[in-house]
């Protein structure tokens, strides 16, 4: 099987129908989306997809990119251009394999194909019968495709998998932000296309694809097992479009010809993997990498420590980190994606594109370590903002953010001591709070923010003391709102009640007379619009 000229990706049509097609009609207009059993393997195909197209017929300008957009290339032009990558994509046969090693690893030790999906429980999992949420046996056997897509997944995300098993050029549990439109109906093709960067924005040389230099997996694998072997960005024998296919992770996928039922898709088969050998020591990826689909980090104060990827992190995504996945802040340390950077360049050329502005769809796992606690994917809105304007934009809008954490915080800790007899010794998960505190206040925040990017392009202001009161009451509303429902949703005894009452004043008295509150107010000046209103 070979990924780019066989049908193996299942493709959702305009009609609602689904099809497995060879991934040259992704030019086809009636194709609209993927549509696959998993949400990770949905991420990662669409990755793989803008992986191809980047790689094969990346244009060269800003013209170039939007005659592409607007007007897709024949099958026939996909096919030619898809060609040229065509033997660093096979599945089986002899020679290299995509995404496994160069070594046929033959006396490497052999597990269930399971194993690649980051979810599945560990070996010691299974030892000590601790795998109580997430049942072993969940892949037990997959089809060709699902298992490409597992391993795909796992060399994109992977996290640390003990002794010398590194994890992946983004680091463990990366998330990723794609460019998407907003209406569902819209091509495939779009869909990708909006998430290609042009060369004049995202230069490098033309690759050489057969080197492994692009597709590590036809060289030779470069060992970590000594100190010196690290692979850096700045490698003379990396090119930047290795980013899209780096693979730190030595395996070997056991392929069985015979019927079989994908445990993944349910679909019957006749070409089936239930095991997989692997080897630890490859890849290791270290330094700074800027993966263009993924936001960095990095410590102001220290400019040339190591900037690190954007994870996926408890409670979600919502827009306490929408700063960070949409704006760059130098001061602050913050860069939002090259694919984002990217179209606030070219989005100007699409106005007539689209009646409802695209969105940001951010997704990746939550890890702990080789521990994943769960997968997000969410949508958050863009809004159009110079990118000389980025830096005061991400100062207002962390302003905000840092007010709605601080009042969160307090309304936690209130809560426990209504409930605790020693509040600062309660364990438990309270993410329950921080769930309902983020989703009561999200339509509030983009409201002021809109506020903000509107009035950043007019005046020196960044928002005025009417919407930033509107902000400050919000907090103090919710906050509150959410204590009662929690802590007085019943009366419970003479005692407890006095507590409870106790830890609302405590609160109350945060939310109208603190220092973070009172900075807030006279930093936008809400009570000088009190004092106008009252003269």
């Amino acid at each position: 099987m070979n990924l780019i000229t066989d049908p193996w990706l299942t493709f959702r049509l305009a009609d609602g129908s689904e099809k497995m097609l060879p991934i040259h009609d992704i030019a086809d207009p009636t194709v609209i989306d993927l549509a696959l059993p998993r949400a990770d393997f949905y991420g990662a195909a669409y990755q793989f997809l803008i992986g191809v197209l980047q790689t094969t017929i990346a244009p060269e300008n800003k013209r170039d990119w939007k005659n592409m957009f607007q007007q897709p290339p024949p099958k026939a032009t996909l096919q030619n251009e898809f060609k040229r990558i065509e033997h660093a994509f096979n599945v089986t046969g002899d020679g290299p394999l995509f995404m496994q090693d160069f070594d046929l690893l033959e006396n490497a030790k052999s597990s269930p194909v399971s194993g690649l999906l980051i979810e599945a429980p560990g070996e010691n999992g299974l030892k000590l019968n601790t795998d109580h949420f997430i049942k072993r046996g969940i892949g037990e056997q997959m089809s060709l495709p699902m298992a490409c897509l597992a391993l795909f997944t796992l060399q994109i995300n992977a996290p640390s998998g003990g002794q010398g098993h590194r994890v992946g050029l983004r680091g463990g549990g990366p998330l990723t932000t794609l460019i998407r439109p907003a209406t569902v109906q819209t091509p495939l093709w779009k869909k990708l296309w909006l998430n290609v960067i042009n060369r004049s924005f995202f230069p490098y040389d033309d690759p050489n694809l057969h080197d492994g230099s692009v597709f590590p997996w036809l060289a030779p694998t470069k060992t970590s097992d000594k100190k010196g072997t690290e692979i850096y960005a700045t490698d003379d024998n990396i090119h930047e479009l290795h980013m899209y296919w780096a693979m730190p992770r030595r395996i070997r996928l056991e392929i069985t010809q015979g019927n079989a039922s994908c445990a993944v898709s349910g679909l019957n088969v006749d070409t089936y993997v239930t095991n997989y050998r692997s080897q630890n020591y490859g890849g290791n990826y270290s330094g700074n990498w800027r993966h263009p689909l993924t936001p960095y980090k990095w410590d102001p104060k220290k400019p040339n420590s190591d900037h690190l990827s954007a994870k996926g992190q408890p409670g979600g995504i919502n827009y306490k980190i929408w700063a960070a996945l949409l704006l760059a802040s130098e001061k602050e340390g913050q860069l939002c994606a090259t694919v984002v950077e990217h179209f606030y360049e070219v989005h100007r050329y699409l106005e007539q594109e689209y009646t409802q502005f695209p969105a940001l769809w951010v997704f990746g796992y939550d890890m702990d370590n080789m521990k994943a606690r769960g997968w997000y994917s969410a949508s958050l809105p863009i809004f159009n903002v110079p990118v000389e304007q980025q830096e005061d934009v991400f100062d207002t809008v962390k302003t905000l953010q840092e007010l709605a954490s601080k009042a969160l915080s307090q309304c936690r800790s209130q809560l426990k001591a209504a409930w605790f007899s020693r509040p600062g010794d309660a364990g438990g998960d309270f993410s329950f709070v921080d769930v309902s505190f983020w989703q009561r206040t999200e339509n509030a925040f983009y409201e002021a923010v809109n506020t903000i990017v509107e009035t950043t392009q007019k005046t020196d202001s960044p928002l005025s003391p009417d919407s930033a009161q509107r902000w400050v009451k919000t907090i103090q509303r919710t906050v509150v709102d959410i204590f009662d429902e929690f802590a007085l949703s019943e009366l419970g005894n003479e005692r407890s009640m006095a507590k409870r009452i106790k830890a609302r004043q405590f609160l109350t008295g945060w939310l109208y007379g603190s220092k973070d509150i009172k900075k807030f107010r006279a930093d936008f000046q809400i009570d000088t619009l009190k004092e106008v209103a009252n003269g």
